[in-house]
């Protein structure tokens, strides 16, 4: 097996070890180090480096194994690796959002699953070869999503049509939106951070930059720290001002100007007239995505959309779900945000002034119990109210039977009605029976007709629900 040896600088870092591709022995063989500059090569004693995925700023991204699960799953090591004569000050902000991205990703990406999931983050202290002073580093370990990300999409396919560009609004808007709920700011929106899995599910990806929102009324924070990535972040980012979720709004509209375009951002702004300047670049666009675009990108944040949730509304076309469904799996872009505009004071607390009230994300959808719950009640309640009030009323009664199931299945769908309400309407059903037998002269083989039937039309509902969510759910899968 090859391992690739993860100190910066080593002048061969290919190393080859045989014993390695024996499954009997790659769980338990001990540390193995790089023949040329000595640097352990089984990462936290259990990820096998194989192949670098590229540099940025911070750090460099690295393919991995887990020989500790059965499969050998994929994954990405993040180093933290920063480049450049940095000051003590830089230094530290940086290792800080290292960090912090650590903390996120636990975090979030937990909780979402267009978000990479982190499965580790650990230091390692070895001696450096030719000094022998010892040397820190720190890698984090992330879920390996195996796609494409939009900014290589883009060199390989050519530009976005407008349809294109209102999906990625649409998936990536929804992700935007969990970010902020959950007080957070990506600050580094652009192209090279979402990212296409093969089954075509987007994900957000990078959150090295990611600020922490903590607020405090009467009391903004006046600065932000400097990171973003020149032509997609607004002007109050570039200032070193407080940022908020129009920030991000602000950067996701460049982004689609770039894909729309094939140009980046700064060739689309006219800084002689302190304007953007793309339409002319932009052929068959609706007024719609326009009118939207123009006014995310109005200089003062203020102006534009104040939550992912509001430019959803405004979106024309938009299929309003929360992400597409699937197994999560991507390759993921390293690190490459910039410091620049440094504070001259020692790092800030990650606080911003007063954000914008943000709109619930919406509600999920039935699980497979909710499903086979509703189903079966739905069925059971039809068959007993049709076949009732059809005895009293004749035809009449039915459509009143159908009217009432289909007042119940909206009042499920709104989740007005929950299980202990479902519960409640099926007893009184039954004790209603009951009465009419005991009171109301009803023969016993009728309560119990009615009885077996509701609950074969409870499992035929079933089964046939669980056959459409089966179709759904393999149509999804393909397309």
């Amino acid at each position: 097996m090859e391992l690739l040896c993860t100190r910066p600088g080593c002048t061969r870092p290919e190393n080859s070890f045989a014993d390695l591709d024996d499954p009997s022995k790659l769980k338990t063989v001990p540390q193995k180090y790089c023949t040329n500059c000595g640097m352990p090569l089984i990462l936290g004693g259990r990820y096998l480096p194989s192949k670098l995925l590229g540099k940025g700023g911070f750090g460099a991204a690295f393919l991995a194994k887990d020989r500790f699960t059965p499969t050998m799953r994929s994954c990405v090591v993040k180093q933290f690796q920063p480049q450049g004569n940095l000051n003590a000050q830089a230094l530290a902000i940086a290792q800080q959002l290292f960090e912090r991205e650590a903390v996120i990703l636990e975090d979030l990406g937990s909780k979402h699953r267009q978000i990479p999931q982190l499965y580790a983050f650990f230091p390692l202290i070895v001696p450096n070869h030719l000094t022998k002073v010892e040397e820190q580093f720190f890698y984090l370990v992330q879920e390996f999503i195996d796609g494409e990300d939009l900014e290589t999409k883009l060199k390989r396919k050519g530009i976005f049509t407008e349809g294109e560009i209102i999906e990625v609004l649409d998936k990536i808007l929804w992700v935007l939106q969990f970010v902020h709920d959950n007080n957070c700011i990506h600050r580094d929106l652009k192209p090279s951070n979402i990212m296409r899995d093969k089954k075509g599910r987007l994900y957000l990806l990078d959150f090295g930059a990611v600020k922490q929102v903590t607020a405090t009324v009467g009391n903004p924070q006046k600065h932000s720290t400097g990171i973003f990535t020149a032509g997609f972040a607004p002007p109050e980012q570039m200032q070193g001002s407080a940022v908020y979720p129009a920030t991000d709004l602000y950067a996701l509209a460049t982004t689609c100007l770039n894909l729309l375009t094939g140009k980046p951002p700064e060739e689309l702004y006219d800084s002689y007239n302190n304007c953007w300047n793309w339409k002319p670049h932009v052929s068959n666009i609706s007024d719609g995505l326009a009118n939207i675009l123009d006014r995310l990108l109005l200089p003062s944040p203020k102006d534009r959309f104040q939550s992912a949730s509001e430019v959803l509304q405004a979106l024309p076309s938009s299929q309003l779900y929360g992400g597409s469904s699937g197994t999560k799996t991507s390759i993921q872009t390293p690190v490459n945000s910039t410091v620049s505009s440094l504070p001259p004071t020692s790092p800030p607390t990650i606080s911003v002034p007063n954000p914008s009230p943000i709109t619930p994300s919406p509600k999920k959808g039935f699980s497979s119990i909710d499903l086979i719950i509703y189903s079966g009640f739905n069925g059971f309640e039809a068959v007993i109210l049709i076949f009732s009030l059809k005895k009293f009323l004749a035809a009449p009664g039915v459509v009143i039977g159908f009217m009432i199931v289909s007042g119940l299945m909206y009042l499920q769908y709104r989740r007005t009605l929950d299980k202990k309400d479902l519960l409640l309407i099926g007893t009184i059903t039954v004790c209603a029976l009951m009465i009419a037998l005991v009171f109301g002269g009803l023969a016993w083989n009728s309560v119990s007709f009615l009885l077996m039937a509701g609950l074969v039309g409870g499992a035929g509902l079933i089964a046939v629900a669980s056959l459409f969510k089966l179709i759904y759910q393999l149509l999804s899968s393909i397309f």
